[in-house]
């Protein structure tokens, strides 16, 4: 079982920034994919940005060009930095990791982009 613990989310006005970081309680932590999804109040669960293993990295459109995606596996983190953040950003942000058997979710943190 590995636990994902998210931090780093707030309430910032738009155009402003927020790093989120998520740690894994895994000794496995470098083999995993990991990932940053969202969901809005009445929307579908969607992709934000994946790194896997050897660092390749992936955004949804929405957010390219805005988040950056990065890990630390030495501290078994992974981290989003959002900038210039828009109102349309608000949702709850959930750390994913997964492998080739196993998903985790961590419980999410809320961001809120006032306009």
């Amino acid at each position: 079982q590995v636990q994902l613990v998210e931090s780093g989310g707030g309430l910032v006005p738009a155009g402003g920034s927020l790093r989120l970081s998520c740690e894994a309680s895994s000794s496995d932590f470098s083999t995993w994919t990991m990932g940053w999804y969202r969901q809005a109040p009445g929307k579908q669960h969607e992709l934000v940005s994946i790194i896997t293993s050897g660092g390749s990295t992936n955004y949804a459109d929405s957010v390219k060009g805005r988040f950056t995606i990065s890990r630390n596996n030495a501290k078994n983190t992974v981290n989003l930095q959002m900038n210039s953040l828009k109102p349309e950003d608000t949702a709850v942000y959930y750390c994913n990791a997964a492998s080739v058997f196993y998903v985790f979710w961590g419980r999410g943190t809320q961001v809120t982009v006032s306009s």
